[in-house]
């Protein structure tokens, strides 16, 4: 597997919306409404300042073909102000990859590929992601790459139905 980490594009709304739902099913059993999940996702590509979308290609896929990879991965970012370091967390969220292509490493491209991002930003202090407490293969995951259990729980009051 040839892997190449690239920004998103209008052309791959589709695939990132379907890529939403399915996360969201594989991890926490929610079926989400297709049209507002494409809503959502066309709302964050056009506009940096909701989210950012990242793509992983394999390369070695298209071998023999005009395109230039494959998908086989996503994840999006957003940020979130800390006025106690005053700098921004970016938050990894909607991660994911195409079940034929998981324990290749398309996460870990993925992850290092916003690592570096985040590290050469001014003001950025560090990833953050949430996991399902239950999702022990996605917990190794991310230990492996560096993250730590930050110690907080997080608790919503949602105002609109599922």
């Amino acid at each position: 597997m040839t892997l190449r980490v690239r920004p998103a594009r209008a052309a791959d709304l589709d695939l990132l919306a379907g890529w939403a739902a399915a996360m969201a099913w594989e991890t926490e059993h929610r079926r989400l409404d297709p049209a507002t999940v494409r809503a959502g996702v066309e709302a964050g590509l056009a506009d940096e300042a909701r989210a950012r979308y990242f793509v992983a290609m394999d390369e070695a896929l298209a071998a023999g073909r005009e395109t230039l990879g494959i998908p086989v991965g996503t994840l999006m970012l957003t940020r979130e102000w800390s006025d106690w370091r005053n700098g921004e967390w970016w938050w990894i969220q909607s991660a994911h990859v195409d079940e034929a292509h998981r324990r290749r490493g398309v996460f870990a491209a993925l992850y290092r590929h916003v690592e570096q991002l985040a590290r050469a930003a001014d003001g950025v202090v560090g990833l953050r992601l949430y996991v399902e407490r239950n999702n022990a293969v996605a917990q190794a995951t991310y230990r492996r790459l560096g993250m730590d259990d930050a110690g907080y729980l997080i608790l919503e009051r949602g105002f609109t139905p599922w």
